[in-house]
This record gives C-alpha cells, structure tokens and sequence, in this order.
C-alpha cells in the first residue's frame, strides 16, 4: 500500500506543479492596493463559468492529494490494520473506498471555495475599493487561522486524527466509503484554517504550498503535536501581521 501512496503523491506532485507552472505563465492581474490577482479565480477568454470551475477543481484536488498525502498514509494504514484484525482477507479495496471518500470531502470543499472565492475576484476586478480592502481582510484571516492554533478545540482536533479505529468499524464497501468521509470531515476540522491561509496567500503558489504540506503533517504525526501546533500557529499569526503591514504600507 506505501509503494502505491508513493506513486499516487508522485503523480499528484507533479500534476500540482505542471498546474503552477501553467498559472504563473498566465502572470496576475495587477489590483488596487498594490496586490495581484491569480488567474485562477477568472475565467479565460471564451471559457464558461462551468469549464472554469472544472479547471479549478482538476487543480485543487491535484494540489490536494500531494497535500494530504502524508497526513493520511498513516490514518489510511491504521484502518487496513483494523479491517485485517477483523478478520478481512482483502483490505485493500475497503482502504480504496476509503480514501476516495476522504478526497471527496475535500472535492466539495474545493467547490465551496470556488464559487465565492470567484465572486469576490470578480467584484474586487470591479470596485477599487473592495481590492483594497481585501489585503488587510487576508492578513487577519491569517493572524486569526493563527490565534486558533492555541486552541483547547484544535488539541481536540489534533487528538481525534492521531486516534485509531474503533471497535465499531464495519465491512463493506458502503462502510468503507463513509468511514474515508468521517476522516476527511475530522481532517477538515483539524487542518481547516490552515487551508484558509493557502487560499488568501497563495494557492497553486509552490512555497505556500510545501510550507503548509510540512506544517500539517508535522502537528498531526510529529512527536509533539500540540507543540508544533502553537509554534506554528505562532508563525502565522507573524505572517499575517506582515501582510497587514505591508497592505498599510501600499496604501
């Protein structure tokens, strides 16, 4: 199953950085207040609201599996263990199912970002003042994704994802399905403000991306889990600071 993960994380890696290198060949569209914006909220010339958003998701969800990969290689292999310990001769499928219903939770979340991350691309193209405001709304988005890596719920979250199957797992591929679900909704929970700054400091952006990929894998299998979480959230909270100073000083 690992060699298989490995070459799921390759692919997917390299999709993700075909997909970045595409973007930035695109360039940004220069905005008022001194900032840019991806091409990835807009549509192309002639392309639909549709085909843009299939576009967008082809991305997230590439971008997505190289992410999450490692967070979940080890939620993945704990429940082929627990399957095995109940007797299933083939693991293997149920572990499959599983981890397309986890990537589909995230395929959701993908769509959910798109459709206002869209509309507020295309009012901020067309109201200066709402492009200048939303430098200073990102940098506390990130001071605050921040501040709640300090949180007794994000130790709740934290714990949650590191525990082990229950005994009240059952077979099936409908089961399996929903369990790869429950995963994706608890990760969701657990790394969610974490996803929140990659959207408003750089999706599809190669630093960001490698950052956050280290920093989710770190606090969720790291050897001090709550302690990687504070000193993560620490840098944070500094990052979105900087961001808002630096929206000040662009005026």
């Amino acid at each position: 199953m690992v060699g298989a993960l490995a070459l799921l994380f390759a692919a997917s890696a390299a999709a993700t950085i075909i997909a970045a290198a595409s973007m930035a060949s695109m360039g940004e569209m220069p905005m008022a207040g001194g900032w840019s914006l991806s091409m990835m909220w807009m549509r192309l010339c002639g392309q639909s609201w549709n085909a843009a958003a299939l576009s967008f998701l082809g991305m997230w969800m590439a971008m997505m599996v190289a992410m999450m990969l490692p967070a979940l290689t080890p939620m993945l292999q704990r429940y082929r263990r627990a399957l095995a310990a109940m007797g299933r001769m083939h693991p293997g499928w149920p572990t499959v199912l599983a981890g397309a219903g986890y990537f589909g939770v995230w395929a959701v979340c993908g769509m959910a970002d798109y459709l206002p991350g869209a509309a507020l691309a295309t009012r901020a193209m067309a109201d200066p003042a709402t492009a200048r405001v939303l430098p200073f709304a990102a940098g506390a988005l990130v001071v605050l994704g921040g501040a709640l890596q300090f949180s007794a719920w994000k130790a709740r979250q934290l714990a949650c994802c590191r525990a082990a199957p229950g005994a009240a797992l059952r077979p099936g591929a409908v089961a399996a399905f929903r369990h790869g679900v429950h995963l994706g909704l608890r990760c969701l929970r657990c790394c969610g403000n974490l996803m929140a700054m990659l959207l408003v400091s750089g999706l599809m952006k190669p630093g960001p991306m490698i950052a956050l990929t280290a920093a989710i894998a770190i606090e969720r299998h790291g050897l001090a889990g709550k302690g990687a979480a504070r000193a993560i959230g620490a840098v944070a909270i500094c990052a979105g600071l900087w961001l808002i100073a630096r929206a000040i000083a662009r005026g």
